[in-house]
């Protein structure tokens, strides 16, 4: 599968917000991180800080009512929804999945997969990138019978499938009520937004890797859910705590948490890559985290970096290329190349 947006010059949606006592950020240099983004067919730039929009402006055929797809950053939705559900006593993020799933039970590997190895991609199930195909009759049931490729927690292979699997143990511990009117009671609507396209099979499974479309308002409600400690405008969806289990790596790949890209270094051997350019190779191709060889991954998909616990920037955004040019020129305004400065704690989705 082949993305329509191109890492370098997709920007849909940015959101920086800083839930501490910070610099006043410049609505001057926001103006020309807006030009630069609309140089490079950007369609919209929302800066928030402390709750209060201070720059806000749309190109390129954008509007502030605008939906634009937002690919990957649909993960994290569904990752928040995890947690909420762990914290209601679904189930637990170690909890075995051949609890829930019990035709596993007697499989070797797919026994000893958890919950939690579900949500940061290293149960060892292949990627499998045709899940995303929309001919599929039953997404969930041809996800549950996917091979493994390597021993759970072992390695990191990016891919719908696993998320697809876990859709299937959510609808069964809501004893088929179905995971979409849950995503919608308990993150959705108490972040202001409505019904979305779910990619639906032909049962009605969604599709959890990819599909939302989002104005930039209606993303920025995820990036200030973060900076709250998992409450939005005063109200609690998940605990601060269990929010904490989302940017937390694992030892195939500290980059990634519970369906969020972290920005942390994942070693000596660590480089960058396009992960728009790696998402259809074989998962033995691609350069995450595997015999030694540690990628930290430059894209569309979530990123987020804690420091001590804390996360006091939050950009959701369509490249990182585009981003590395876009928070240097709102904090300084020079717009510089190289790594963004003066960032200690930043999430992007």
């Amino acid at each position: 599968m082949k993305w329509p947006m191109a890492a370098s010059c997709a920007l849909s949606c940015l959101l920086v917000a800083e839930a501490h006592a910070l610099p006043a950020l410049s609505s001057a240099n926001c103006a020309k991180a807006a030009q630069y983004s609309e140089s490079k067919r950007g369609t919209s730039l929302l800066v928030i800080q402390d709750g209060r929009t201070i720059f806000e402006r749309y190109a390129n055929g954008g509007a502030a009512d605008g939906a634009w797809p937002i690919f990957s950053g649909t993960k994290n939705f569904w990752g928040i929804a995890a947690l909420v559900a762990v914290e209601q006593g679904l189930f637990k993020l170690d909890d075995h999945v051949a609890d829930t799933i019990t035709e596993w039970r007697n499989d070797p590997r797919k026994s000893q997969i958890t919950i939690r190895e579900l949500l940061n991609f290293t149960d060892g199930i292949e990627g499998a990138p045709h899940l995303h195909r929309v001919s599929i009759r039953d997404r969930n049931s041809m996800a549950l019978q996917l091979a493994t490729v390597a021993e759970p927690g072992s390695v990191f292979i990016y891919g719908p499938s696993h998320l697809q699997i876990f859709s299937e143990v959510l609808r069964r511990k809501l004893n088929g009520r179905g995971a979409i009117p849950y995503l919608e009671e308990r993150v959705l609507r108490p972040l202001g937004i409505g019904s979305l396209d779910y990619k639906q099979d032909a049962l009605g499974h969604p599709l959890l890797a990819t599909g939302f479309h989002l104005s930039a308002r209606q993303w920025a409600s995820l990036g200030e859910l973060v900076l709250g400690g998992g409450s939005y405008h005063g109200r609690r969806i998940v605990s601060a705590g269990l929010l904490q289990e989302a940017f937390v790596g694992s030892t195939a790949n500290p980059s990634y948490g519970l369906t969020f890209w972290l920005n942390r270094p994942a070693g000596l051997l660590s480089r960058e890559a396009d992960m728009e350019k790696l998402l259809d190779l074989p998962w033995q191709q691609e350069h995450a985290s595997r015999h030694g060889s540690r990628t930290r991954f430059a894209s569309s998909a979530p990123f987020c970096h804690p420091v001590n616990g804390r996360i006091d920037r939050a950009a959701l955004i369509g490249g990182l290329k585009v981003l590395r040019r876009l928070l240097p020129a709102i904090d300084h305004g020079p717009l510089t190349s190289g790594r963004p400065r003066g960032l200690t704690s930043w999430c992007v989705s």
